[in-house]
């Protein structure tokens, strides 16, 4: 095991057990049996040594979300984020209020990347013409209300005793707010014939029709007239 990763494993360890869900550097050293010089030289300063654990800390996480495979229905493959993000906050309290503490003036590594892989769910619901907003308004939506619940769960435990209900609550509001239903909502007509309502069609079309654009390995366009059409439906779909 090399002196970096002697280091991180000696303060995930410390972070995982503290009730405060903070370190020293002085008690990191000690642990990882090394001098003050050596840790700075590795990670610039405290700061630059929490973003580095948070990482390894998210690191099991993030490698299985890579590692999932797409299932043919995106919306649920978002909902099952949504509660794979919420365990791994109950199982790992310390390790997610590090990474969403406001004392770290440069985001984790893991933030951007779970961003990005809620970003990727988001851009198949809106190809399978299920997302009524785009990809980046939707993520935008969603990733700080499942932050909020996490970090509500796991820092209010006796105010939120019922974890799971609760997150299931909030998750189907957010779902409802930024998906479409499996049918489209049907109303009867006095003639008897049913019609079909659209529920925000042109915004749900325009989203489609961006991700299936930004999905394409070419496009008739030149690069320009696409970041413009991009543009327009991306305004169209969050109008």
């Amino acid at each position: 095991m090399d002196t970096r990763t002697r280091i991180l494993h000696a303060a995930a360890d410390l972070l995982a057990s503290s009730p405060e869900a903070d370190v020293s550097t002085r008690a990191v050293c000690e642990a990882a049996g090394v001098g003050a010089p050596v840790l700075y030289r590795q990670f610039g300063d405290k700061e630059g040594l929490l973003s580095a654990v948070v990482d390894f800390g998210f690191a099991q996480y993030l490698a299985g979300k890579r590692a999932a495979k797409p299932s043919n229905d995106p919306v649920r493959d978002l909902r099952d984020g949504w509660d794979n993000h919420v365990a791994f906050a109950l199982e790992n309290p310390n390790f997610y209020r590090l990474m969403y503490s406001p004392g770290l003036s440069t985001p984790p590594a893991a933030a951007a990347e779970a961003h990005g892989l809620l970003l990727a769910v988001l851009e198949r619901c809106a190809a399978a013409g299920r997302l009524r907003v785009s990809p980046e308004l939707a993520a935008q939506m969603v990733m700080p209300a499942n932050a909020g619940v996490a970090l509500l769960l796991i820092t209010r435990p006796a105010i939120y005793s019922d974890a799971a209900e609760v997150s299931a609550r909030v998750r189907e509001a957010i779902v409802t707010a930024v998906t479409t239903p499996d049918e489209p909502p049907r109303t009867a007509q006095p003639d008897g014939e049913v019609a079909v309502q659209p529920d925000g069609e042109v915004a749900v079309l325009a989203a489609s029709l961006g991700a299936l654009l930004r999905a394409a390995p070419t496009s008739p366009l030149s690069a320009p007239e696409t970041a413009l059409l991009l543009d327009w439906l991306t305004r169209l779909s969050d109008a």
